[in-house]
C-alpha cells in the first residue's frame, strides 16, 4: 500500500515478483495557506485504502499473505484512546512546528551530529510538540501507516523506525530523542524496525483473509529505492522523477557534515544514505513534445551551451545553498540545443552527487540503477551514463507500492529483504557510456563545475 498525499495505490505482487493487480483512489487535496498550515482530513485515508484493497483482492486467484504500508514521511495526526483522529493530519510540509524544530536542533545538536542529519523547519518532531499543546488530552500521535495498520488489526500498533526518523527517533541508539521534547516520550508510540510483523488479521478485512500478516513498512522514498533492487551494500539508484534523488545502501553509517545527505536504517541493520536535488525531471516539464525534442537533440549531439536547469531557488543536494539559481552559459542555437543542455545539466548534478559519495568514502559497486520517469528517455539515460562514466541499469520498477510489497514479502521468506530484492535485480536494460561524446561532455561538465565554484555554491 502506498498512501501518498494525492491518493492511495495498492500493488498486489506475486512470489515471483510479478505485479498481479493494482488499484488507486484519490485523496482530498491538502488545505494550505500562507501561514505555513498544511493539513488533510485523516479520516479520508481508511475509506480510500479499503476501496483499493477490495478492488485488488477481488481480482486475485489466491489470498494475500502479507501487507505493508508506505506513506509520505512526516505526516502525523493526534489520536484519541481508540485511535480516532482528533483533528486534521499535519502534512510533511506544515510549518507550525518551525520554532520547536529550531529549539530541538540546538538542544539535540550532539545527537544530530552523531546521526549526520539536521532538523529542518518542517521536521515532524516540531509538529508533534505542537500537537501535544493543541490536544493535551490526546492518547498519542500516529503516522499515516500507523492509522491504517490499526484499522486493519483493530488495535494500536508500533510505528516503524523509518517513518519515525523525522519525528525524533534515533535509529543508531534505538530510542526517542527524549531531550528535545518537553513531555514524557512514553506518549510517543513504540518503534520497531521495518519488516517486523505487527500482527495477524483476526478477521477478514477489505478482501484480506484472517491470518494475513501486517508488516511494518518504510517511507515512500525508502520504498521507492527498494523497488529498484538497490537493497544490499554498495548498490545505489539514481531516481529521476520530478526531482533527482540518489539513494543506496552502506554497511556503516556515513555522516555528511554538509547536511546534503542523511541516512535511514536498513531493515537488516545497514544504512540507507540518500539526498534529493531541487532539479530533475521538472527541468523539461511543460515541454509540448518531449519525444520530438529528444530525437532532435540526439541527432544534434552534445549541447553548445551549459545549463543548470533549476526552476526554483536554492539547492539541497549534492550541495546545500539557499542562493542557487538556474543558469545557461552561452546562447543556445535553438530549442533542441537548449533541451539537450538541460538533459546534460541534470546528468552533471548526478555526477556531482556521485562525487560527493566518493568524497565521503562511499563505494558504488556494480551498475548504477536508473529509475523514475526520466529514465524512460533513452537519450537522457545515455547522457547520464556518458557523463558519469558508469554503466547504468534501467530498473523496471521504482514504485513506492511495489517497494512496500517487497517489505511485506521480506517477513515471509528466509532471506528477508535481500531475497525479495532478487525480484528486480538484473531485470533492467543495460546502458553503456557513449565514447564518441565523452570528451565534449567532460568539457561541459568541467565548465559547469567551475561555474558553481565561481558563484560560491560549491
Amino acid at each position: 500500500m502506498d498512501v501518498a498525499t494525492a491518493g492511495v495505490r495498492a500493488f498486489a505482487v506475486g512470489g515471483d515478483g510479478s505485479v498481479r493487480a493494482t488499484a488507486s483512489r484519490p485523496l482530498p487535496a491538502p488545505v494550505r495557506d500562507e501561514s505555513g498550515r498544511s493539513e488533510q482530513d485523516a479520516r479520508s485515508w481508511w475509506p480510500a485504502v479499503e476501496a483499493v484493497l477490495e478492488e485488488v483482492t477481488a481480482s486475485l486467484p489466491e489470498p494475500v499473505r502479507a501487507v505493508a504500508v508506505s506513506a509520505t514521511s512526516g505526516t502525523i495526526v493526534a489520536v484519541g484512546a481508540h485511535g480516532e483522529p482528533l483533528g486534521p493530519a499535519l502534512m510533511y510540509d506544515d510549518r507550525r512546528g518551525a520554532d520547536d524544530n529550531a529549539k530541538a536542533a540546538e538542544v539535540g545538536a550532539p545527537r544530530w551530529d552523531e546521526l549526520g542529519m539536521g532538523v529542518s523547519p518542517t521536521a515532524a518532531l516540531g509538529r508533534i510538540t505542537w500537537l501535544r499543546r493543541a490536544f493535551p488530552d490526546a492518547a498519542g500521535i500516529r503516522h499515516t501507516p500507523d492509522v491504517i495498520c490499526e484499522k486493519l488489526l483493530g488495535r494500536p500498533v508500533a510505528t516503524d523506525s523509518s517513518h519515525a526518523l523525522k519525528s525524533g527517533y534515533d535509529p543508531l541508539r534505538g530510542e526517542w530523542a527524549a531531550e528535545v521534547f518537553d513531555f514524557d516520550v512514553a506518549w510517543l508510540p513504540e518503534v520497531v524496525r521495518p519488516t517486523t510483523v505487527l500482527g495477524e488479521l483476526p478477521r477478514p478485512v477489505a478482501g484480506l483473509p484472517a491470518g494475513c500478516l501486517v508488516v511494518a513498512g518504510m517511507t515512500d522514498g525508502c520504498a521507492g529505492q527498494l523497488a529498484t533492487g538497490a537493497v544490499t551494500p554498495g548498490s545505489f539508484a539514481g531516481i529521476l522523477g520530478t526531482t533527482y534523488v540518489l539513494k543506496g545502501v552502506t554497511e556503516r553509517l556515513v555522516r555528511d557534515p554538509s547536511g546534503a545527505m542523511y541516512s535511514h536504517r536498513h531493515p537488516d541493520g545497514w544504512w540507507l544514505p540518500g539526498g534529493a536535488s531541487n532539479t530533475g525531471g521538472e527541468a523539461v516539464s511543460g515541454t509540448a513534445d518531449l519525444a520530438a525534442l529528444d530525437a532532435a537533440a540526439a541527432a544534434r549531439g552534445p549541447a553548445s551551451v551549459v545549463a543548470y536547469p533549476l526552476r526554483r531557488s536554492g539547492e539541497r543536494f549534492p550541495f546545500v545553498t539557499p542562493d542557487a539559481r538556474g543558469f545557461v552559459l552561452g546562447e543556445p542555437r535553438d530549442e533542441a540545443d537548449l533541451h539537450r543542455a538541460r538533459l546534460e545539466g541534470v546528468a552533471f548534478v548526478e555526477r556531482l552527487a556521485l562525487e560527493r559519495l566518493a568524497a565521503l568514502g562511499i563505494e558504488v559497486r556494480g551498475p548504477l540503477v536508473a529509475a523514475g520517469g526520466g529514465s524512460r528517455s533513452p537519450l537522457w539515460t545515455k547522457i547520464r551514463a556518458t557523463v558519469t562514466g558508469l554503466e547504468l541499469t534501467v530498473s523496471p520498477q521504482a514504485e513506492t507500492g511495489y517497494g512496500a510489497a517487497m517489505l511485506a514479502a521480506a517477513a515471509t521468506v528466509p532471506g528477508g529483504l535481500t531475497e525479495a530484492g532478487e525480484w528486480v535485480r538484473g531485470e533492467g536494460t543495460i546502458v553503456e557510456p557513449d565514447a564518441r561524446e565523452s570528451e565534449a561532455l567532460e568539457n561541459s561538465y568541467q565548465r559547469f563545475r567551475e561555474e558553481l565554484v565561481t558563484r560560491g555554491w560549491l
